[in-house]
């Protein structure tokens, strides 16, 4: 009987591998095939795509940020992030902290209504009308308040649910010591729900970083345009330039992997709490 429930094991054991490794070749796949593409010369990938890379091209990713001019485009990419990512946080967290609590009137009603955005289609054409009107459109404040708004509404979800699992003893010590609400956000809660901020963070990153609609409706110059955007117009230019495209792609998604690497751990805590606690 014990022999049958090893075999068995075996086979279950086997199964799991052989789908680990499936789910491993769709998901980096089309990662490694860009990175290949990115490393050949001009004339392989013409006549052996699929093969590896003959010398290797590493010149490649030279002449993709030159003719593409990506340290500006870059520059601005690292401003529209950081600038929204960071207010975003801040502002989120210090709104869904009285809500989570029930420190304020109509709690459980502000926290659907400010919940609800996550399930409703951004509205481009009022939105950009809004732009307009407000002078936000074709410049930098502009566009990055528009990020804010728009990565606030996920982190006030998960905030509140994070918060939730905070013991609220705490407030009542802090009320006790004397401590304002800012400090006590800042020096009590806020490293207790790094987690949740690493997600948020990494999310809010991701959104702003990748975002080709955001510019091309809210910015119509050149100099204005994040990496995302200059991406695109250099996929206009050299449509037939394979090798150096791949290794633009591969110039804009850098820095999103290096920041996942470094804050995976708290990313996938802050996403775990959140759903199971929240």
């Amino acid at each position: 009987m014990s022999f049958a429930k090893e075999n068995l094991s075996k086979h279950w054991l086997r199964l799991l591998i052989v789908v680990g490794l499936v789910v491993v070749i769709f998901y980096f796949g089309p990662l490694i095939f860009v990175l290949n593409i990115s490393l050949q010369s001009q004339q392989q990938f013409l006549t052996h795509s699929m093969s590896l890379p003959h010398p290797m091209k590493w010149g490649n990713f030279i002449q993709a940020w030159q003719k593409a001019s990506m340290s500006e485009y870059f520059m601005n990419s690292i401003v529209y992030t950081l600038v929204p990512t960071v207010l975003a946080l801040i502002f989120s967290a210090f709104l869904a902290f009285p809500i989570s609590r029930k420190y304020i009137r109509w709690s459980k009603q502000l926290h659907a209504l400010l919940t609800s955005g996550l399930f409703f289609p951004v509205a481009l054409i009022p939105l950009f009308i809004e732009a307009r009107w407000l002078h936000l459109y074709n410049n930098r404040p502009g566009y990055m308040i528009l990020h804010i708004e728009d990565a606030m509404v996920f982190g006030f979800f998960l905030f509140v649910g994070y918060f939730r699992t905070i013991p609220k003893e705490l407030d009542e010590s802090a009320v006790i010591d004397g401590c304002n609400y800012i400090r006590y956000i800042m020096t009590v809660i806020a490293p207790l729900a790094k987690p949740a901020f690493a997600t948020m963070g990494i999310y809010a990153s991701i959104q702003i970083w990748n975002d080709l609609i955001g510019p091309v409706v809210f910015l119509a110059s050149p100099n204005l345009f994040p990496l995302s955007r200059g991406l695109f117009a250099f996929y206009s230019s050299y449509a037939s330039e394979w090798t150096l495209l791949a290794a633009g792609v591969l110039i804009a998604a850098a820095p999103l992997i290096v920041a996942f690497l470094f804050l995976q751990r708290y990313f996938i805590e802050g996403a775990t709490a959140g759903s199971l606690k929240g």
